[in-house]
């Protein structure tokens, strides 16, 4: 483990700690387990790497996840998906605990998700249960049959088993801190427009 990786770690460790909302949703896993993990580098790394709002960002754990990107996996989420390049060249997601992660647990997964301005996450689900924590800029978070929500650091967005959620940047990037719990080993898949209800 590269000593970034092992400073991610304390501060993921700390952030649950600290957070209430997270402390409640998912204490920090007691059986992870170390796995090798092989670098990847991606084009959606390199809007983090230029980004001096997540370089600088208060929150340490941004700061930590931002350190520790080149050790990291970076993952493709919705490769072969009609998502488009764009989005994909964009959108930063890396694991930290679960599959393509630095340590692997049996009672949570846990990443960090980028986006640069102006960006829109599409509709998607999944059967895990998960929480979004603010790390750096903002966004607004949409849950499908629920109000709108726009979110800053240290604000949190809970996301029922399968239940459909987006996600768009304004004029702020945002990176977020999203931690799974039950049924890790389906990823998520895009939402198609007849399982939306009038989300607003």
């Amino acid at each position: 483990m590269t000593q970034r990786l092992a400073a991610l770690l304390e501060e993921i460790k700390r952030t649950h700690a600290s957070s209430a909302a997270l402390a409640a949703f998912c204490p920090f896993a007691d059986d992870l387990i170390d796995i090798p993990l092989a670098p990847r580098n991606l084009p959606c790394a390199e809007y983090m790497y230029q980004n001096a709002a997540f370089r600088d960002a208060e929150h340490p754990l941004a700061r930590a996840f931002y350190n520790a990107g080149p050790d990291a996996h970076w993952r493709e989420t919705y490769r072969n998906t009609d998502i488009g390049t764009d989005f994909m060249d964009r959108f930063g997601c890396y694991c930290a605990v679960g599959e393509g992660g630095a340590w692997k647990s049996a009672k949570m997964a846990s990443y960090v998700v980028t986006m640069p301005p102006k960006l829109h996450y599409p509709w998607h689900h999944h059967p895990a249960e998960e929480m979004y924590l603010v790390l750096a800029g903002e966004a607004t978070f949409l849950r499908d049959g629920e109000a709108a929500e726009q979110l800053g650091v240290g604000d949190s967005s809970f996301h029922a088993s399968n239940q459909p959620h987006a996600m768009t940047t304004g004029d702020a990037p945002v990176m977020a801190y999203v931690v799974w719990r039950n049924n890790l080993g389906i990823k998520p898949v895009l939402t198609p427009d007849h399982m939306l209800r009038d989300a607003q």
